[in-house]
């Protein structure tokens, strides 16, 4: 390679929404691009045109943009190493792999799908034996090693259908050096000859992988430990195209796993446990509506921490890592072999810290983001009310504006568990009687507050218990909430008053 620079790529395919594993692929090679002084590149792997997803581009980078990963190249960013869609990179492939068909690596296949199938029918051994178009099937096959020159360039002139695949060696051993899980050996009697190009002139993603490593000048791969199969494939190719110098260093990330422990998270598991499992949400028509971690109230550096210690260990017993903390502290040697299981209650627990973390201008613009978007315009004040109220309580950011909004908008709808359970329609007279000790206690004051409800606790004899949440349920519509002072203080006198009557009032029945 001409660049000695350290280069990394996240190269998702457009087929739907972006598990929350790509965003932690994406961030460990972000990480280590930053760390080295080295480029971050976007780039789309669409090859697969029968799974390409409308929109699901976008949904990727506004995913990345969302968390802060922000490619230095790619779709809409930029860098002299493009076009950055594979789709757009066809004739490159082809040119390539045409290469690889002149040198003998690779060879031209002319087998319909039909001819395959029969082959693998007439040489299993059992019914679950899996046959392979492999050294050994290959002979008996309609390709270029078996048919003469004269009978393939007629075929190919003719416009007969063909594939392009990889001539794989019979009884080698093919070694790949894992950063993460060491030295990793393949033998190729257990390898298929992979297809290169499809019959629709478009790449399979091994070739297209491998030659846009190369002329992107890749230097390191971090990817899921899912691809570590495929590896031995890569390798083949490079060795094929004579890039042994050029291959990159590989690193297979371990699994993130579910909440059980049992199994990788997938995309379905969101709906199953309850919580999201994308960046943000997807909407497409005649898919059901995908809640993301940004809809759900998380900030993104949050996530990020969250994220990069699934797999990864820093060797201390520091959690809590700013972005150039993760930057500076990030090692592959110290990512873990064994997979990590998704605990969205740790999730919560970092949105938590980050939350506390906030200063108080930024907290208010985020509360006033989602009145906003509740069509309610709130007041400086009442925004300050809520986040005071709140901060400390909350663990997403929805769970602020979801918990204090009662602030700027009064409740026409009690608790229903609390008013069929604890409610008790005897008590309306003496709450008849409590908008008249409002009036007349000190707002400003919270020692004349607490004198005002003492005194009205005990001329009703009512229990602590009882009181509090019941004046809750009177201000918010819940029975559980800030300190009750706190409540007041925030609701006024004048609407305190207001909505007690339209309580007593609502309740009387």
């Amino acid at each position: 390679m001409a660049n000695n620079k350290v280069r990394l790529r996240f190269a998702p395919s457009p087929t739907g929404a972006l598990h929350i594993g790509g965003i932690r692929t994406a961030l460990y090679n972000y990480l280590f691009a930053r760390q080295n002084r080295g480029s971050f590149i976007l780039r789309i792997e669409d090859t697969d045109q029968t799974r390409y997803v409308e929109g699901a581009e976008q949904y990727i980078i506004e995913s990345l943009k969302w968390v802060g990963l922000i490619p230095d190249e790619g779709p809409g960013f930029g860098g002299e190493f493009g076009p950055y869609r594979q789709s757009e990179r066809k004739d490159i492939y082809l040119e390539h792999a045409k290469r690889l068909v002149d040198s003998g690596k690779a060879y031209y296949a002319f087998d319909s799908q039909e001819e395959i199938e029969a082959m693998k029918t007439k040489y299993a051994q059992s019914e679950n034996d899996v046959v392979k178009y492999d050294y050994l099937t290959r002979a008996h096959m309609r390709n270029s090693i078996n048919l003469s020159s004269e009978e393939v360039e007629t075929l190919l002139k003719s416009g007969h259908e063909y594939t392009i695949r990889l001539k794989v060696p019979a009884d080698e051993i093919v070694e790949i050096n894992d950063t993460i899980r060491g030295l990793v050996r393949f033998s190729t009697s257990e390898l298929d000859d992979k297809v290169l190009i499809k019959s629709d002139g478009l790449p399979t993603y091994h070739l297209a992988n491998v030659v846009d490593d190369r002329l992107m000048e890749i230097t390191h791969v971090i990817r899921g430990e899912e691809w570590l199969s495929s590896t031995a494939h890569h390798v083949l190719l490079y060795h094929a195209f004579g890039w042994e110098a050029e291959m990159p260093i590989f690193a297979h990330l371990p699994l993130i796993l579910k909440p059980t422990g049992n199994g990788k998270l997938s995309k379905r598991d969101g709906a199953t446990f309850g919580f999201p499992v994308f960046p943000i949400s997807w909407a497409r028509e005649g898919e059901d509506f995908i809640y993301g971690f940004r809809e759900a109230g998380f900030l993104p550096d949050a996530l990020l921490n969250f994220l990069v210690l699934l797999g990864w260990n820093p060797g201390t017993e520091q959690e809590i890592f700013s972005r150039d903390q993760m930057i500076s502290s990030f090692s592959i040697d110290h990512i873990v072999k064994s997979g990590a299981r998704f605990d969205f209650e740790k999730a919560r627990w970092f949105n938590h810290q980050y939350i506390q973390s906030l200063s108080p201008d930024q907290l208010k613009l985020q509360v006033q983001t989602d009145a906003k978007n509740s069509g309610i315009l709130a007041s400086s004040e009442e925004l300050e009310s809520i986040c005071s109220m709140y901060q400390s309580r909350s663990y997403t950011l929805s769970e602020l504006w979801n918990g204090g909004k009662w602030i700027c908008m009064p409740p026409h709808q009690f608790d229903e568990d609390f008013m069929t359970k604890k409610w008790k329609t005897g008590w309306l007279e003496a709450y008849q009687s409590l908008a008249e000790r409002l009036s007349n206690a000190n707002f400003e004051e919270k020692d004349s507050l607490a004198q005002t409800l003492h005194d009205f606790q005990q001329t009703y004899g009512f229990k602590m218990g009882e009181m509090l949440p019941t004046l809750r349920v009177i201000l918010s519509g819940k029975p559980m909430g800030p300190d009750i002072y706190e409540m007041l203080v925030a609701t006024g006198k004048e609407e305190s008053i207001k909505r007690l009557d339209y309580f007593v009032t609502h309740n009387n029945n």
